[in-house]
């Protein structure tokens, strides 16, 4: 039998013991790339890359404020 896409994960094992998959997430939220980029870094920050995924997932975070809110400051 053939695994699926999501069960074949490519460079380790940091989401699949995840409850949710971020992408099953993103995906049924309709988030766009930056807003699920957020969610990717955010989940696997204690398995995979610990700060370095925060500070990506805070770089996403303001590119999201930069493209969606430049005109409210």
């Amino acid at each position: 039998m053939e695994r699926t896409a999501k069960e074949e994960q490519v460079g380790g094992s940091h989401y699949k013991s995840l409850v949710i998959q971020p992408v099953d997430f993103c995906q049924k939220n309709q988030l766009n790339y930056c807003e699920s980029n957020v969610i990717k870094y955010v989940t696997r920050h204690r398995a995979k890359n610990g700060v370095e995924d925060l500070q990506k997932a805070k770089h996403y975070i303001n590119l999201l404020l930069e493209i969606e809110y430049k005109n409210e400051n």
